[in-house]
């Protein structure tokens, strides 16, 4: 595991324990903190002061805004139709296949062990659940729990709720 030379990292990353994580070719912006084994692949954007959790894999074509919260084992993908060979018996190669883009705006959180599929965007300030599976763009706002994630509720309205909760409780 390794950190390359060619990783921009800005101002006050931390990374825990470096030697445990696997980062080349990527943009880590400002004040962003990276868990133990987490690898994150080239052309790969983290916005500043997000937090990514420990067994995270970041692809490349995902971009992170700023604060995004990423849980421990999400699983990104790029590639909508994956093969190991072409027509011909072939190994794949880079040059065999596209990159499908995934964007995750800011301030969005991402449960343990989801898994976004290439191509979707999930939304600012939307959750996704723990262990859900990203199939579709997710709203702003909006929480998607289950597989296929589904909306389950609004990150609005819960939280009036809270408010209204706690108003009562105090």
């Amino acid at each position: 595991m390794a950190i390359n030379d060619d990783v921009k990292l800005g101002n006050r990353v931390k990374i825990f324990h470096p030697h445990l994580v696997n980062l080349y070719g990527c943009a880590i912006d400002d004040e962003t903190k990276i868990g133990s084994f987490v690898e994150i692949q080239k052309n790969v954007v983290v916005g500043t002061r997000c937090k990514i959790s420990s067994h995270t894999f970041i692809c490349e074509g995902v971009i992170l805004e700023a604060e995004v919260f990423v849980g421990h084992g999400v699983m990104f993908t790029n590639d909508l139709y994956p093969q190991a060979t072409n027509e011909d018996g072939s190994l794949q190669t880079e040059n065999d296949w596209c990159v499908v883009k995934t964007l995750v705006k800011c301030g969005a959180s991402i449960g343990s062990n989801a898994t976004i599929l290439a191509g979707v965007t999930i939304g600012k300030k939307a959750i996704v659940g723990a262990g859900a599976v990203v199939t579709h763009d997710v709203p702003d706002y909006t929480i998607v729990a289950g597989v296929p994630a589904r909306v389950i509720n609004d990150v609005r309205e819960c939280k009036q709720m809270q408010q209204i909760s706690r108003s009562l409780n105090s």
